[in-house]
């Protein structure tokens, strides 16, 4: 890829919850509360479980996380990079494992809200959960976009594994050294760097 490539993306789609807002969520905390392993994938064992159980430790996990949705907080330089990227024009949406009432509440939080159609966030509701591709390409369709136009944006692996599956460039947002470079187009430490990159 080029260094310039990125400029030419019309079409962001981003993760939520440690991406766009400062990472909120104790998942060691959630899963006790539900009962799960310390290593569980929550959304693929509530998945698995029968539907009296499921359905009662999934209005449990709507409780919790509407507590994290109230504490939401932006990441550092979410509003010049949101700004910059709605002024140019672009699309912008949501791809989070979350529900999409609680992706709303979070965006109006950090001050962003206005920047995204509420029928370009997608939750765990509206499609497959991440790391399956469907929700990403049910939001390039409505928007009319391709994949070469189109960038993921994530903090976690099944974020870049989305990008991936779908055949969009991706980018991985981590203080830490890239930790799946083999999913990663472009790695920075913060959304301020992103911003920095593309002005």
């Amino acid at each position: 890829m080029t260094t310039n490539s990125l400029h030419a993306k019309t079409a962001w789609v981003f993760d939520l919850d440690g991406t766009l807002t400062v990472p909120v969520h104790d998942f060691a905390h959630m899963r006790k509360e539900l009962g799960m392993q310390p290593d569980a994938d929550i959304l693929k064992t509530l998945s698995q479980m029968p539907e009296d159980k499921k359905q009662h430790l999934t209005a449990r996990l709507d409780e919790l996380e509407a507590f994290y949705a109230k504490q939401a907080k932006a990441a550092a330089g979410v509003e010049a990079l949101i700004c910059h990227l709605a002024q140019k024009g672009c699309q912008l949406g949501i791809l989070t494992r979350n529900t999409k009432e609680m992706a709303i509440l979070s965006l109006q939080a950090i001050g962003v809200g206005q920047h995204f159609d509420h029928v370009t966030i997608i939750g765990r509701d509206e499609a497959p959960h991440k790391p399956d591709p469907q929700g990403l390409f049910e939001i390039l369709g409505h928007w009319q976009k391709s994949v070469e136009e189109a960038v993921m944006v994530g903090d976690f692996r099944f974020d870049l594994e989305v990008g991936r599956a779908a055949g969009t460039c991706t980018v991985h947002i981590s203080g830490n050294e890239a930790r799946w470079p083999q999913l990663t187009d472009y790695h920075f430490d913060t959304l301020q760097q992103l911003h920095n990159h593309l002005v």
